[in-house]
């Protein structure tokens, strides 16, 4: 991988930034993203923000190397905190970290989203909490997307300004993804299911306190409610 060619679901996320759009990447690395967005025209403007120092000094070196120091800044920052209200930046990408760890930097200083009007979010596990973070701070879903790339199940959600109601089904497993139903999804989600179900055998041979009744049957709620939306 590189500034000219992404991961597969790096390439996904960059599909989802409008032309146009001043973009920052928080956990930006190599700021690989960045590069790429502006040397194909997509991003005017790019702020690569990273929280490690090895990563920040690999990002300010391929910027460099790139020619794009124009273009990209690249700021050593916790999280959105490398946004400043001079970027006016439109759309903010996260890619390559948990959900609620997401979760937390976008809550963490919520005042760098006041000019941004999309959202590119790509959590490894755990999506359920930018739903449930979306539900409450005022955005939409506008699209969501899962892929498998090298064994490995991601997760793409696109989020804009607006208001939506989500079902406990859907808030779990994606509106969007549940309708599409695609191959990587019943799997993922069949995979999780016979995970659940190991754990409930495994708790009905153990001792039968009431911490283990109530996880039982929480696992059954669960089933039921996965092998509905994948049936």
């Amino acid at each position: 991988m590189n500034a000219q060619k992404l991961s597969k679901r790096l390439e996904m996320v960059a599909s989802f930034v409008p032309t146009g759009a001043i973009v920052a990447d928080i956990g930006s690395d190599h700021a690989y993203l960045p590069c790429y967005l502006v040397h194909k025209g997509i991003a005017t403007r790019a702020v690569a923000g990273e929280v490690v120092q090895g990563p920040y000094d690999s990002a300010v070196r391929q910027v460099r190397t790139e020619g794009l120091s124009g273009k990209i800044t690249v700021r050593l920052a916790d999280g959105l905190a490398a946004v400043e209200e001079a970027d006016a930046v439109t759309a903010v990408t996260i890619a390559g970290m948990g959900g609620p760890l997401i979760v937390s930097i976008l809550e963490k200083h919520p005042q760098a989203l006041k000019t941004v009007t999309r959202l590119i979010l790509q959590p490894n596990i755990h999506a359920k909490a930018i739903r449930e973070w979306a539900v409450q701070h005022g955005w939409a879903l506008q699209d969501e997307v899962i892929l498998e790339e090298d064994g490995k199940v991601y997760e793409v959600l696109v989020l804009q300004r607006g208001s939506m109601d989500l079902t406990e089904a859907q808030t779990l497993l994606g509106p969007k993804l549940m309708n599409t139903k695609s191959d990587v999804f019943v799997e993922k989600w069949s995979r999780e299911v016979a995970n659940w179900q190991r754990v409930q055998q495994a708790i009905a041979s153990a001792e039968p306190t009431a911490e283990n009744k109530a996880k039982s049957e929480e696992l059954a709620h669960l089933i039921e409610l996965v092998q509905e939306a994948i049936s």
